[in-house]
């Protein structure tokens, strides 16, 4: 195993998160990209059928958004969590110097699927609760949970003791995962607009030339966009938290990482040969 098993700075869990990220870009974005398809194709076909627009009010044609939005919700709250899990495993697998597939990687998360999108809802709904109130403790309480996702994963635990889990190995060093969080955010947000924005403008003047609403071609150009966007972006945080949970492990246990990973679920581990 060629990874040094030592307490990281943050410079150096975000080294080695690009690190991991560039050597195996196909892995990763692939993890994403494929669940994230069938995303991109549901939106789409919504397009397809859009009714054509006019300028009386359709309740009927509302109603249809509306739950055609909620199946496209729900939707993608399946695929980030089934993507999320496998990219655990994907790093689990590649930190220890094992082979690591797509395909394998997904195959290990599948009975996991419905905890972590459970877990997702648990997380998001308190956070939201939070922030409703007041903006900090929804961000707290967010830097608390950040690794509730991999211990769901690798110890297989259940959605409140994945909460409590990470909330143990999150103490003390929470400025640092929000120094984490906000970097991937940002980055997030500006390589969304970089990809944006010269869709955006050129929809614009076309509307403009036109004297017309935007085209479904631009639409569907801007959801391609973004879909890129998610794809080489979303991983990175994964990588990066799942790094911060072997982290926090070996500075709180003083884990030898390669006896952690074999004390782990069997079925969540053995998703390739070693």
């Amino acid at each position: 195993m060629t990874t040094m098993l030592r307490p990281l700075s943050t410079g150096e869990l975000l080294d080695r998160t690009f690190s991991l990220y560039r050597s195996h870009f196909a892995l990763f974005v692939a993890i994403f990209a494929l669940p994230h398809l069938c995303v991109l194709a549901y939106q789409c076909l919504g397009l397809a059928f859009q009714i054509s627009p006019t300028r009386t009010f359709d309740i009927s044609r509302v109603l249809i958004g509306a739950v055609w939005g909620l199946g496209a919700l729900f939707l993608t709250m399946v695929v980030t969590a089934a993507s999320q899990a496998a990219t655990v495993i994907a790093v689990s697998q590649v930190h220890l110097d094992r082979p690591a597939g797509v395909m394998e990687s997904f195959s290990a998360v599948k009975n996991q699927i419905a905890g972590v999108i459970g877990l997702s809802l648990s997380v998001g709904f308190l956070v939201g609760l939070a922030c409703i109130a007041l903006i900090v403790p929804g961000i707290l309480l967010g830097i608390r949970w950040s690794l509730a996702v991999p211990v769901k994963v690798l110890e297989n635990k259940s959605i409140g003791e994945s909460m409590s889990r990470s909330s143990e190995l999150t103490q003390g060093n929470r400025w640092r995962i929000f120094v984490i969080w906000l970097l991937f955010f940002i980055l997030s947000i500006g390589v969304g607009m970089l990809l944006q924005w010269p869709i955006k403008m050129a929809a614009g003047v076309s509307g403009l030339v036109g004297m017309q609403r935007v085209s479904p071609g631009w639409q569907v150009a801007s959801l391609v966009a973004t879909f890129i966007a998610q794809c080489l972006v979303g991983p990175l945080a994964t990588i990066a938290f799942s790094l911060v949970y072997y982290d926090e492990r070996v500075r709180k246990e003083a884990f030898d990482l390669q006896l952690m990973m074999t004390a782990l679920d069997a079925p969540t581990l053995q998703v390739a040969p070693a």
